[in-house]
């Protein structure tokens, strides 16, 4: 269709645009109007716009549209990309844009706006917070993420005009976060070009440097290839198989970060090269690789199964490593031509080929799951959802079965904690133990190609506060931290309320006297939510109970600081709301006193404790009396120094008699005399109270070789 240009700018006239309407030819006559309604409007209201380079403004919509189209994606995202800054830039509204492109292209263009930077502390946290927004955008359109590809792509082949600093951040943020997605989407095409323009922008002298060697090396390498090909194509023939084959260079990128990660020279990477044979058929994948295997011996261990266990982004192929003329491995990918598109397209495969709407539509499912997974990272910080994600965006991954058979792919480096949470948040939650190939195995292993897991639940299992130091994922991240932070405000809230009866127990009033009305004026005065919020803040030690109960009796005339002169009665299993001091490690029996310490609620020490000596004596106010109330059951952690002579089977006899106390032995560690008359063997053991404890050393000092039982206190680790 031959359209007439709008006179709402005179950027219609431009020759890029005029290219650009010829490239619509696959839309019909009234998407194309549409198209280059968006398009004036969009000069327009950029009016007299530049980008650094001193270009028009339009000029960068009109390529991130180009890109689009190369991807022959609809007409509203095409419209969406051409608008995609007008929210942003020039002050229009999203009213407007639905009013005149319909809804559609206003939610597309909302998701690709960044949020108003005023609104945060940090460039880092606005960034956090506008990356949250496009992702939730992603989720509700995939459109969205295709677009705002396309338009980082465009940023970065016109960085020179930017200042260094902005270069190195743009070019940084697109290695870390948007050449990821780029890959989990399955665009194999555009990931290598966001990887090399932006190493090419971190390390200029280096991209130059390897790009020279490459070029040097294309040409020495010549003869070989030609000969590797030939030697294909002819085996291939002879199969009887009708293949396109050609050869593919690795991006300046995987080479430059091989060369790293391995510490080789450019002269060590010796699979620079590799081949791609595209054949008719799925069966014919197979028959090729037969016949390649025939032709150059395979390299074991270095064959991939893609097409019967696909990427998670739906890529598909054989991949193998044979050993080549003169001994040079050569890379070889065997695939279909439907394969192919979405090895180059991902996801775009779908607007790309129309004959295959049943794998696009089932590639557009999977990347969904996978948008919703990252959603469900949420967290009340920005920073730490963006982290979650970063995490999150791994290239390699293992295939591991469940005892059902199911394959789940998992990030590479991946523990057994990070698979239970993968399966379930529950199963996450309370596992407690798994089987790797059906033996016994700890949480923290990492799980390998092939492995079978079965986890093991228990409904008394919780999550440990240790699994943060070696998962691998963001999904299990998130989950233990959203749980430890959720059961740490419950418990905290117990202890604030108890915290707070005590003091106003202590002024003599009953909180049950105490009328409604007094209870939400000092709710509100606090700025809390809820009387529930109240006591949290208690127990997390950011408000003190004295202060909060006087001015819930209105008796500020009395002394804020005044001491409490009742105890508060406590097991030793609340959680994490109270602490037990590491320096002294209390036991039941133990005379104690408690301190609240902001955020981390009531910590509890011994009274002859070193370490609070001289914030007792100095700090009397901060300090709350406190006493064991008696509860089976519970072990707790103790270190003791037992002196032995040194004598063979000497650990042996002191073990057994802490496990005939009926002790448990969770860590031993032993210092020599230099003279090797004595050792002195250091335990950590685990006990019921102080009573248990005294029956634990009596029993060792039954033991002839035993010279001396010391319990460790504070001050003396």
């Amino acid at each position: 269709m031959e359209s007439t240009p709008s006179p709402l700018s005179p950027a219609t006239e431009e020759p890029a645009y005029r290219v650009f309407l010829d490239s619509l030819d696959y839309l019909n006559p009234e998407e194309i109007e549409r198209i280059e309604l968006a398009y004036a409007y969009s000069a327009e209201k950029h009016g007299n716009q530049k980008r650094a380079s001193g270009e028009a403004y339009i000029t960068h919509p009109l390529s991130v549209a180009g890109a689009v189209v190369e991807w022959r994606m609809d007409a509203d995202a095409i419209v969406a990309a051409l608008l995609h800054d007008v929210l942003e830039d020039t002050g229009t509204t999203k009213q407007e844009l639905s009013d005149k492109f319909g809804r559609e292209v206003a939610e597309l263009v909302d998701g690709l706006s960044k949020l108003d930077k005023m609104e945060f502390a940090s460039y880092q946290e606005a960034q956090a917070e506008n990356f949250r927004k496009m992702l939730m955008a992603m989720a509700r359109d995939l459109r969205v993420v295709l677009i705002k590809l396309a338009d980082r792509q465009h940023n970065l082949q016109t960085l020179s005009a930017m200042r260094p600093d902005q270069r190195l951040r743009i070019a940084a943020e697109t290695l870390d976060i948007y050449a990821p997605i780029a890959l989990r989407l399955g665009l194999n095409k555009l990931y290598r070009e966001l990887q090399d323009n932006s190493f090419r922008q971190i390390h200029p002298l280096r991209a130059e440097i390897l790009a020279r060697a490459m070029k040097a090396a294309r040409g020495n390498r010549n003869e070989l290839l030609s000969k590797i090909l030939d030697g294909i194509r002819g085996k291939l023939s002879s199969a009887g198989l009708r293949a396109d084959v050609f050869g593919r260079e690795k991006s300046l990128y995987s080479i430059y970060r091989k060369m790293k990660e391995k510490c080789l020279s450019f002269s060590q990477v010796l699979d620079i090269y590799g081949f791609r044979v595209v054949v008719d058929n799925l069966p014919a994948c197979y028959i090729a690789l037969g016949a390649l295997h025939g032709l150059f011996k395979p390299v074991p261990g270095k064959f991939k199964d893609y097409i019967a266990i696909p990427k998670a982004n739906g890529y598909q192929s054989l991949h193998t490593t044979l050993i080549g003329p003169y001994g040079t491995p050569v890379e070889v990918q065997i695939r279909t031509e439907e394969m192919h598109h979405v090895a180059q397209d991902g996801v775009a495969a779908h607007w790309l080929y129309k004959d295959d709407e049943e794998h696009g539509a089932d590639l557009q499912i999977r990347t969904h799951k996978w948008l919703q997974s990252l959603l469900e990272m949420q967290s009340h910080d920005s920073s730490e959802f963006f982290e979650n994600v970063k995490i999150d965006l791994f290239p390699d991954e293992v295939y591991v079965f469940t005892p059902k058979g199911k394959i789940m792919a998992q990030p590479r480096g991946t523990t057994v904690v990070d698979f239970a949470y993968a399966v379930h948040t529950d199963v996450g939650n309370h596992c407690s133990a798994a089987r790797i190939n059906n033996e016994l195995a700890p949480l923290r292993s990492e799980l390998r190609n092939g492995d079978m897991v079965e986890i093991i639940t228990s409904p008394h299992a919780s999550p440990n506060p240790i699994w943060l130091t070696y998962v691998k994922t963001g999904r299990a991240r998130s989950k233990i931290r959203h749980f430890l932070r959720t059961v740490q405000h419950e418990e905290s809230a117990r202890l604030g309320e108890r915290l707070l009866r005590q003091e106003l127990l202590t002024l003599g009033v009953v909180p049950i006297s105490i009328p409604t009305e007094a209870w939400d004026q000092l709710v509100k005065a606090g700025g809390q939510k809820s009387i529930e919020e109240l006591y949290t803040d208690i127990g997390l030690g950011k408000r003190l109970p004295s202060v909060v109960a006087r001015r819930l009796l209105a008796r500020e005339e009395m002394s804020a600081d005044s001491p409490s002169n009742m105890t508060l009665a406590i097991h030793g299993t609340e959680g994490m709301a109270i602490q037990l001091a590491r320096c002294c490690q209390p036991i039941p029996g133990d005379p104690i006193i408690g301190s609240i310490k902001k955020g981390s609620g009531l910590v509890i020490h011994t009274h002859d404790c070193q370490t609070i000596r001289k914030s007792r004596s100095s700090e009397p106010q901060k300090w709350i009396d406190v006493e064991w109330e008696p509860e089976d059951g519970k072990l707790f952690d103790i270190r003791i120094k037992v002196e032995v002579k040194n004598t063979r089977g000497v650990l042996a006899q002191v073990a057994a008699a802490i496990a005939e106390a009926g002790s448990n032995i969770e860590h031993v560690a032993m210092d020599a005399d230099p003279e090797r008359l004595f050792t002195l063997l250091r335990f950590t053991i685990q006990v019921a109270h102080r009573k248990h404890l005294a029956d634990v050393m009596r029993g060792m000092r039954h033991i002839p070789e035993v010279s001396r039982i010391v319990r460790e206190r504070g001050g003396e680790i």
